[in-house]
């Protein structure tokens, strides 16, 4: 067992973060015609807007509640005033909301593609993979919620949070943070670490796309007086 908890927790999440970026690199290099989400927003508009849009509020939210969440040293919320247990409450109640929006967005989504004959014909086994996989990822995090209440001093989100911060800083130890946490959290955080594999063999990569120079581009002239 300890064995697999080095594999899973301290190699597995560098293999995950290598092909993550190395084969997104290879796939922008090579592949950049299918480099898209593959839409089918023709075929059930309605339900598509309704559903990319609470799983993209969704996302993006837990993504980034995540990122603060795991990565902020506890000295400096310390400093602010908040104590280990009220964080945890507070990352409770937002992963309950964030988590809810997404969830229904992306079983919106799900059932918009296995239910539409016309979707699901051309729809790839990597689409439907990684909708599964999606789905399963964010019951895993809102099923590790009642745990995080029944720790509510804080000690589990201290050691994932641990955790996170050895991968992310190339520190040893980072597998003995995770040896006394529950087997939900261990599911959880491998699923996530398995997205990070697939995705740049799946739509996914279109993230990388987002324009975001959109916002800062300069004015167009099409026509001077």
């Amino acid at each position: 067992m300890s064995y697999l908890n080095t594999l899973f927790f301290g190699i597995y999440p560098y293999i995950a973060l290598a092909v993550f970026f190395i084969a997104s690199l290879i796939r922008y290099d090579r592949d950049q015609y299918g480099w898209r989400t593959g839409s089918s927003q023709m075929l059930r508009a309605a339900e598509l807007k309704r559903g990319s849009r609470l799983f993209h509020i969704g996302i993006l939210l837990l993504f980034f509640g995540h990122f603060f969440g795991l990565l902020t040293p506890p000295a400096v919320y310390h400093a602010l005033g908040l104590s280990t247990s009220a964080k945890q409450i507070m990352a409770v109640i937002a992963g309950g909301v964030f988590g809810g929006v997404c969830l229904r967005g992306l079983w919106i989504l799900t059932k918009r593609r296995m239910t539409d004959s016309r979707i699901r014909a051309t729809s790839t086994k990597m689409d439907m993979a990684i909708l599964h996989l999606l789905l399963a990822q964010l019951a895993l995090g809102l099923l590790t919620l009642p745990f995080s209440l029944a720790h509510s001093d804080g000690s589990t989100m201290l050691a994932l949070a641990e955790w996170a911060q050895r991968i992310v800083t190339f520190r040893g130890g980072a597998a003995e943070a995770m040896v006394g946490v529950s087997l939900v959290y261990k599911a959880h955080i491998f699923l996530g670490l398995t997205i990070f594999v697939v995705f740049p063999f799946s739509r996914l990569v279109h993230v990388w796309s987002v324009p975001l120079g959109y916002v800062t581009r300069s004015y167009q002239i099409v026509r001077q007086r």
